[in-house]
């Protein structure tokens, strides 16, 4: 297994990228356990994602600089989103379209269904969805600072992914598009999607990239971590390509997958999730997600661990 790593609200840190930018890193990074950012400027405080409670927003927003003018959503997961509902009520709060439509409906935020353990307690969070939304791109300033949000185009982790690119530091937030150092999930997404990205992050050349999850991204091993990346992809996609062939089910595709590599990637049950959107990308029907969740359990022998 991987390091464990302390994944306390209290090990969580403010780290300055560049002057004015930073990013706000959790350990370890795992279920609902994100990392977030800040873009200061002389107009005020740009935040890109809050976090899944009230303890770990709260504990976030204490550390950011200046009045909160603009928080970007890059996805609609609540680790990302469910904090919004803490943001001054000034506070402008940009997505893409798709986003706020699932923000609309997201049940899981009005009671967490028994499929972590701990089971997260929210706090006083409440549905809050984006006030502004676009489709294509959208830019954002505050002061000189430039802040890029762009959709990829395509469907990849969900289908409202957002980039904030910031193109004179060369500074990319890239959501979940990225996870540094433990298993991706894209269950609600797209593989096909989710590896069309890689290239689409590897074309903006950035000199330092805040990935959704994880340790940050320098520019010397991005090429290493979006080629693991697409390693993993490709053996989701076989072992559900030989699981169909088989007559398997998703969770039996997974007990036969050898993970190799990515064994000691935290949250390997994952694969029982991706395998599920691969059998009904295959299929072209909807992913059933309390059978893929239930089926994560099984595979995992119980509960999946988070600490929130």
């Amino acid at each position: 297994m991987g390091e464990v790593v302390d994944g306390s609200p209290e090990a969580a840190a403010l780290r300055e990228i560049v002057p004015g930018v930073y990013a706000w890193v959790q350990p370890d990074g795992s279920w609902w356990v994100n990392n977030a950012g800040v873009i200061t400027g002389d107009d005020g405080t740009v935040i890109v994602d809050t976090c899944a409670t009230e303890q770990r927003t709260r504990r976030f927003l204490d550390a950011v600089p200046g009045p909160v003018r603009i928080a970007v959503s890059t996805h609609h997961h609540g680790d990302h989103t469910y904090g919004n509902s803490l943001l001054p009520d000034e506070t402008v709060i940009i997505a893409h379209e798709a986003t706020r439509a699932v923000q609309l409906t997201d049940p899981i935020i009005d009671g967490c269904p028994p499929f972590w353990s701990p089971r997260p307690d929210w706090g006083r969070v409440s549905r809050r969805p984006a006030d502004l939304v676009f489709r294509t791109d959208l830019t954002v300033f505050t002061g000189r600072r430039r802040v890029d949000l762009i959709h990829p185009g395509f469907t990849a982790h969900t289908v409202g992914d957002v980039v904030a690119w910031l193109p004179e530091e060369r500074v990319l937030f890239s959501g979940d598009l990225l996870f540094h150092g433990l298993t991706p999930l894209v269950f609600m997404g797209s593989l096909d999607g989710a590896l069309r990205s890689l290239d689409w992050i590897a074309d903006f050349e950035p000199a330092h990239v805040v990935p959704g999850h994880g340790p940050l991204i320098a520019a010397g091993p991005l090429p290493g971590v979006l080629a693991a990346h697409e390693r993993y992809y490709r053996l989701v996609l076989e072992a559900a390509k030989d699981g169909l062939r088989d007559g398997l089910g998703p969770l039996e595709a997974a007990r036969r997958t050898d993970l190799g590599e990515f064994g000691g990637w935290a949250d390997a049950e994952r694969l029982v999730l991706n395998l599920h959107r691969a059998y009904a990308d295959a299929g072209g029907a909807e992913m059933d997600l309390v059978a893929a969740l239930t089926d994560a359990m099984t595979w995992n022998g119980g509960p999946l661990a988070t600490s929130v």
